[in-house]
């Protein structure tokens, strides 16, 4: 038991951790329906793990290079013609077969390559916590400062604006956390799945709460949740812990979607 708890400790502790940014970052990622932007800035974080191999450079200048180069090349992009979701469903698809060419083609991580895709918890170890930690925290002090202006846009762009809150540089210092997050959670749940975390638990939430308050407070539970079943789920079936946590949370979001109805129909029925 003690060999076990060595194993899957640091990878747990790691999961809940990331779990404190994820929950309330993933509320405003669906409030400012960024979900297509978040899942194009997950899968550019594979080209930057490639491009570090590439250059023999530290994973998380890569990765941030990267986010900095989409973040930038969005707002270039931007055209009335072009539906925004369109233009990031390509970005994003652009961005992974870039990055699944550059690993395995420039790079001598093609071993790697299932890690990148979908995270390995398991491989962190106690050294690793402290860095992590101080990510994560630097990620919800910035997250706390821009909170406020946030979520007025969220909720009346046009009288956000009046009150003096500029809509792009909020959009930049959004675009920026949510870049340093996707580099923090490669290694936990990978390219692929890095969405699955932000949008799963804030979406499961979302079914049940009345105020933006709760909504983050039981995301945060149902992401803790997740991480925990997942972690302890991928030991128990031998497979990739990015793998397990994001599908514990697609189980935990149907299951409170088919809950909802259930008891919405139900309250109809009673009331004629």
């Amino acid at each position: 038991m003690t060999t076990w708890l060595a194993i899957i400790a640091p990878a747990w502790i790691a999961g809940s951790i990331l779990a404190l940014l994820s929950a309330p970052l993933g509320c405003l990622v669906l409030w400012r329906r960024m979900a297509f932007f978040a899942d194009a800035l997950a899968h550019g974080t594979l080209l930057g793990v490639a491009l570090a191999a590439w250059w023999q450079l530290p994973m998380g200048i890569g990765v941030l290079l990267v986010s900095i180069a989409v973040v930038l090349g969005l707002v270039l992009i931007d055209d009335e013609r072009l539906p925004t979701d369109a233009v990031l469903a390509v970005v994003a698809v652009s961005l992974l077969c870039l990055g699944l060419l550059t690993l395995t083609q420039l790079t001598d991580q093609q071993a790697n390559v299932l890690g990148f895709l979908f995270g390995n918890l398991l491989e962190l170890d106690w050294a690793d916590l402290p860095l992590l930690a101080g990510s994560v925290l630097v990620g919800l002090g910035l997250l706390r400062y821009i909170w406020p202006a946030q979520i007025k846009l969220a909720t009346h762009e046009a009288l956000a604006r009046i009150q003096g809150i500029n809509p792009t540089r909020q959009r930049l210092f959004f675009m920026g956390i949510l870049a340093g997050f996707c580099a923090v959670a490669l290694q936990a749940v990978g390219s692929l799945l890095i969405s699955g975390l932000l949008v799963l638990p804030a979406l499961t939430a979302r079914l049940w709460v009345t105020s933006p308050k709760q909504m983050v407070i039981i995301s945060l539970v149902i992401a803790q949740l997740g991480v925990t079943l997942g972690v302890w789920g991928s030991i128990w079936l031998d497979i990739q812990t990015g793998l397990s946590i994001v599908l514990i949370l697609a189980i935990l979001f149907f299951l409170a979607l088919i809950l909802s109805k259930v008891i919405t129909s139900k309250f109809w029925v009673a009331r004629h």
